[in-house]
């Protein structure tokens, strides 16, 4: 029986198995996104730190007149939190959350390339052995002697982008 979150959480591959995913990197490794879902590459903006957030969603940022969150996912992904450099870049994506499309900006150390990958050279994370949370990964993508990853967007907002009910239940009820 296949697991329905497992099902549910894959790449978007076209019917010839291919997918055009935008690759960055973060903390030395490569990670890719589908490159449809990219509104913009934007060089690093001024940040407004949001008072009471989590670090993980900590600022937001003016993108062309609208206010964003801005997302850094390796802390998502258990990683330290790293000074920009001159190769720095936010992406701007267009996620679903909660069933609404979102405009989230996502901190990179650096935008590599567009690439065609196919969905013969992907497989699930291992069990074992991983550095990262394999819930937050779709899937791994070999590309000639690296491996890619494939972040899963909606499990790493809903696992650390939202205040839990506790938090949520002072923000709605606060004690006099």
């Amino acid at each position: 029986m296949m697991n329905l979150a497992t099902e549910l959480s894959t790449p978007p591959w076209r019917d010839d198995g291919e997918l055009e995913a935008l690759t960055f990197d973060i903390a030395g490794e490569t990670f890719a996104l589908e490159a449809a879902i990219v509104r913009e590459i934007l060089d690093l903006l001024p940040e407004t730190a949001v008072p009471g957030a989590r670090a993980f969603v900590g600022a937001v940022v003016n993108f062309r007149g609208k206010v964003i969150p801005l997302a850094d996912i390796r802390l998502a992904f258990g990683m330290p939190s790293a000074e920009a450099t001159i190769d720095s870049r936010i992406v701007v994506v267009e996620v679903e959350i909660e069933g609404t499309p979102t405009l989230v900006g996502l901190r990179t150390d650096k935008v590599t390339e567009v690439l065609t990958l196919r969905k013969s050279d992907s497989e699930p994370p291992p069990r074992v052995g991983m550095r990262w949370p394999t819930e937050l990964i779709e899937c791994l993508i070999k590309c000639g002697t690296s491996v890619i990853i494939f972040p899963d967007l909606r499990a790493i907002f809903a696992a650390n982008g939202r205040k839990t009910s506790s938090e949520a239940d002072i923000i709605r009820h606060p004690k006099s």
